[in-house]
């Protein structure tokens, strides 16, 4: 599936930079401090946090941004929140993203899953699969 691996030459076209990729329940980070922030919440009101690290120039990362932002409006009991490689460089590499965009899926700040590439089907069967494992099963 689809997944960029370098940052293209600059053509002078911005258009791609307009795209949105918050909306709905995603939360866009731009700090350090705001994703610790946000990781301190999901941990206080029980919440799994997936973690979009992509970026605006990443035509796959495009193409699924408004998937990921109606997965957001699906699913209220997750965190969704999308950082941007380029804007956050240091702390994505701490995170070893290769490829963009990659899904990190995490509890109580740790990762329990990840997801490489922009994969519709994939991206909805770990969520289901989550949010399945979390929900108490009535009898």
């Amino acid at each position: 599936m689809g997944g960029c691996l370098a940052k293209p030459k600059n053509d002078g076209d911005d258009s791609v930079h307009n795209v949105e990729f918050a909306g709905g329940n995603v939360h866009l980070i731009t700090t350090k401090e705001s994703w610790d922030q946000k990781l301190t919440e999901a941990r206080r009101d029980g919440k799994i946090v997936i973690a979009n690290f992509s970026a605006s120039w990443c035509g796959p990362c495009r193409m699924i941004a408004p998937f990921y932002c109606e997965l957001s409006e699906k699913h209220p009991s997750l965190m969704f929140l999308t950082l941007d490689v380029d804007e956050l460089t240091e702390f994505s590499t701490s995170w070893d993203i290769k490829a963009t965009p990659t899904f990190f899926f995490l509890k109580d700040g740790q990762q329990i899953d990840k997801l490489v590439g922009a994969n519709k089907p994939e991206l909805q069967k770990k969520i289901t699969s989550i949010v399945d494992s979390e929900t108490p099963r009535q009898k």
